[in-house]
């Protein structure tokens, strides 16, 4: 049974602890279990996951830095899970202080008050943390606090008593975590009030000085341009800053299809929306890839991993929609990737030779180019001669969108062997999987500028400049 009252709850034998003291000693038993640390973060088991652990048993405060879209975020919120499922506090109290180690004027006259009958209250862990975006119009008072003259005259005190302040967020973080995202952000003004109460203890509320023992986790988030480059984050916080860590994007196409998956809506009800072949889960994640390294796509901005996880749900959707118009089996195929270019071109800024060419036109160069790559990979060695030559003969072949699986994958029996290199291909029996498996070799022929691509004619013989381009490079090998 919990305890209600201060008495009961020394009892039970109750130890205070600090939250860094709290979180370290969660953090170890979990590692002596051997249990994941933060559940659904991909990719940061031999990097970023190792450090922030190690900051958390230095019991430090500590900054992950990284672009965006880099799980930064889910990593700060995910430490919740490392505090007790909940812990006393006195009832009434705006800091939820903790019976043992009050840090407010109002706890500390409750206590006198009441003694041992005052009252406890239990604070769960979710409860426990505090995140605050960073702005520049953010002040000293949203941070910190400031005095209430209402208050002061309701409690009948002057306005230089402790008891007359409105607390800002970060007391009221008291006993928690308290995260502060793109904290470069933040006017210098705020990060003197930061770095003061996270070192001293103490603050200045409208020249009266206040101190404040408060109990929290400090921890960050900042983009590394802002932070480096363009030096706002004052020294001293930097200063006290414990760790300073760096994230990153996937470092391989199979990791960033991993948190793709597990990011991503592709269920309704649990039932599958549309089957996403390999092949066009690996193409929407190539593209990113390509657009991170693509120079007409700004590097200090970053590609964020939301872009394949955007454009793998409106694949999704395209397929599901085209199954339902026309009655047919829902299978994505790479032409649905060109229905995801809103996700694309909103995930990119541009460089100002992209933003001369437009951001529809960078979005359709980069899956040409993943399309080149992917093939590559996956269908590189096929012999297409025959397939080619169909197309420099002046023949074309516009894959109908329209009509269903069954008679498109008929109509592409004219090109020779097609079809049964995509039969080979598929990764399922239907007609559907065939056809999403044909398209896939014509747009990885397109990539490798070995056939032409467009809207009115749909594929045909490669243009005379790719065909110059190609004898060239034949030349020089």
């Amino acid at each position: 049974m919990k305890a209600t009252t201060l008495r009961e709850l020394k009892a039970s034998g109750y130890r205070a602890r600090s939250v860094k003291d709290e979180v370290r000693e969660n953090l170890i038993q979990k590692l002596k279990n051997k249990e994941v640390i933060f559940p659904g973060v991909v990719g940061y088991e031999d990097t970023v996951t190792p450090q922030v652990v190690n900051a958390l048993l230095a019991q430090q405060n500590f900054i992950l830095l990284g672009l965006r879209g880099q799980a930064k975020s889910r990593i700060l919120r995910a430490i919740t899970d490392l505090l007790d499922e909940e812990v006393p506090y006195i009832v009434g109290t705006e800091l939820h202080d903790d019976p043992m180690m009050p840090v407010s004027r109002e706890a500390v006259k409750m206590l006198e008050e009441h003694g041992d009958d005052t009252p406890i209250a239990w604070l769960p862990r979710n409860l426990r943390y505090v995140e605050k975006l960073a702005t520049p119009d953010v002040t000293v008072a949203d941070m910190i606090g400031d005095v209430d003259p209402i208050k002061a005259a309701r409690l009948g005190k002057s306005l230089g008593d402790e008891m007359t302040i409105h607390y800002g967020l970060l007391p009221r973080a008291n006993r928690g975590i308290f995260a502060v995202n793109e904290l470069a952000d933040l006017s210098p003004k705020v990060q003197v009030g930061l770095f003061n109460i996270m070192q001293e203890g103490d603050v200045q509320i409208k020249g009266y000085p206040v101190r404040l023992e408060l109990d929290v986790m400090l921890t960050f988030s900042a983009n590394p341009e802002d932070y480096t480059a363009r030096g706002k984050i004052v020294t001293p916080l930097k200063d006290r800053i414990g760790s300073e860590i760096r994230t990153h994007y996937p470092t391989d196409i199979k990791m960033g299809m991993e948190i793709t998956q597990q990011e991503a809506w592709l269920s309704d009800m649990g039932k599958l929306r549309a089957e996403i072949p390999s092949f066009i889960a690996e193409l929407a994640e190539e593209i990113a890839f390509q657009a991170r390294d693509d120079n007409r796509v700004d590097k200090q901005s970053g590609v964020s991993q939301r872009l394949p996880i955007s454009l793998i749900e409106l694949i999704a959707s395209n397929a599901e929609r085209r199954a339902l118009m026309l009655g047919d089996e829902a299978v994505a195929r790479p032409s649905d990737l060109y229905a995801g270019l809103p996700a694309i071109t909103g995930k990119m800024e541009l460089e100002y030779e992209g933003e001369m060419k437009g951001a529809d036109n960078i979005a359709k160069d980069i899956i040409r180019k993943a399309s080149s790559a992917v093939y590559g990979r996956r269908a590189g060695r096929n012999d297409t001669s025959d397939l080619e030559k169909w197309f420099e003969n002046g023949n074309a072949m516009n894959v109908a969108q329209a009509g269903s699986a069954a008679s498109v994958v008929k109509a592409l029996e004219k090109v020779p062997g097609l079809v049964k290199m995509a039969r080979e291909l598929a990764e399922g029996g239907s007609d559907a999987h065939t056809l999403s498996a044909a398209e896939f070799i014509l747009e990885g022929l397109y990539g490798k500028k070995k056939i032409s691509r467009s809207e009115e004619l749909g594929y045909a013989a490669a243009e005379p400049e790719q065909v110059r381009g190609r004898s060239a490079r034949s030349n020089q090998n």
